[in-house]
């Protein structure tokens, strides 16, 4: 599944790439505002922080809400206490895309995530083209030299990235690249099976100069303690606040990580 995800982005951003080459997203990143800093916005403090998704399907849930204004539900997270917008961009699965990020980006005053299936130079320069602050590289979907060089240009060009792990190995990978933002995905992306604990078995191992986000299996304000107790710093939540009141889940949700 992972594979098939990164494939079919990357065979996505090829057909844009041939409508608006490198050269034109490369200067229309680098004129954007400063990118705002992720690694502000998501120190550890005494109460978890929460990375609010917008995401309107996924490969495992299917349809989960139509979203047809992205930038008010960002707005509606901001207001109810996310620390940060993280934004579905893959189209073929997630049913996202780099508008919904631009339009986000516009409103709130917090950092934003580019959440896609990302493998080339291209992708990383049009996430900063469309403003986001933070860009998700998945260790499982590329080599070393690879993430290590998408690394370096996301922080080039000033944005953050999370690096998203699912297993000891992974996160030994994320900490030698020097990752400060190191996230545990309980959702297995190759066979999208959950487990909850693993954040608590993968933490310990995480630098203890990165800051911890704990992905995927949030439905409840139970979820939320139960990866604040593991010791995450963020959490990262996207079904449950798609399908009920985002600012009164939000609400409840950052109490039970208090």
């Amino acid at each position: 599944m992972l594979a098939d995800l990164t494939a079919g982005a990357l065979e996505d951003a090829r057909t844009r790439e041939a409508v608006r080459p490198l050269s034109d997203v490369e200067r229309a990143a680098l004129a954007r505002p400063a990118a705002l800093s992720a690694l502000t916005a998501l120190a550890p403090t005494d109460s978890v922080r929460i990375i609010a998704e917008v995401k309107r399907a996924s490969p495992s849930r299917g349809d989960l809400a139509e979203i047809p204004d992205p930038a008010h539900l960002a707005a509606l997270y901001e207001r109810g206490g996310a620390s940060a917008i993280s934004v579905l961009t893959e189209q073929r699965r997630f049913k996202g895309s780099l508008d919904d990020l631009e339009a986000v980006r516009a409103t709130v005053t917090v950092p934003v995530l580019r959440k896609d299936f990302i493998s080339t130079e291209y992708q990383v320069f049009e996430a900063r083209a469309a403003g986001a602050d933070i860009v998700l590289l998945i260790v499982a979907a590329l080599d070393q030299p690879l993430i290590t060089r998408l690394l370096h240009l996301t922080e080039e060009l000033g944005m953050t990235a999370l690096v998203e792990t699912h297993s000891l190995d992974e996160v030994h990978r994320a900490a030698d690249i020097g990752a400060r933002l190191v996230g545990v995905n309980a959702r297995d992306l190759s066979t999208f099976e959950l487990d909850r604990d693993l954040f608590g078995r993968l933490r310990a191992s995480i630098p203890a100069d990165a800051i911890a986000v704990a992905e995927s299996a949030v439905l409840a304000p139970a979820d939320v303690t139960h990866y604040r107790a593991a010791g995450a710093d963020v959490v990262l939540i996207g079904e449950a606040l798609v399908t009920g009141d985002p600012v009164a889940t939000l609400t409840t949700f950052l109490e039970a990580g208090s």
